[in-house]
């Protein structure tokens, strides 16, 4: 049973079933949109009364009947998604997205009062010129540097 419970409450089943609640919910309101808003709009372009009734291309069968090619449905179900995934998108995805990115935003770290202790590159490099201080300085050993 520990799990089942697991497995439910993960990120991802959770927001998979968030997903398919909000998609329900506004699938009723997009489509309206389109079916009374868009589609007699973009129909009346074509001079029909909707979407469904323009584009239509009547194709002969063998029967001797007509089947008939609705381009027109076809453009606004794709007016329909496109709409869906917008509303989707800049409604849920975005605003999520940025509380995301504040949420797990690492603090900025304060600045330390004390310098940073030298590196041994740094330690090498100041021998290094104290050696060679020393042999300008008059100091005639030789270092030997292959």
């Amino acid at each position: 049973m520990k799990g089942f419970k697991e497995f439910l409450l993960r990120g991802n089943v959770v927001d998979l079933a968030v997903a398919v609640v909000i998609g329900a919910a506004f699938t009723a309101i997009v489509t309206s949109l389109v079916t009374n808003i868009f589609t007699p709009l973009i129909g009346a372009l074509f001079n029909a009364n909707d979407l469904n009734d323009a584009l239509q291309v009547a194709i002969p069968t063998a029967a001797g009947k007509t089947a008939t090619i609705k381009f027109g449905a076809f453009i606004a179900s794709v007016i329909n998604f496109v709409i869906i995934a917008a509303v989707v998108y800049f409604v849920f995805v975005l605003p999520i997205n940025a509380l995301l990115k504040r949420a797990f935003q690492k603090p900025a770290e304060p600045a330390s009062a004390e310098p940073a202790p030298p590196t041994e590159l740094d330690l090498l490099a100041q021998i290094r010129d104290l050696l060679e201080g020393q042999q300008g300085s008059g100091d005639k050993r030789i270092l030997n540097q292959d």
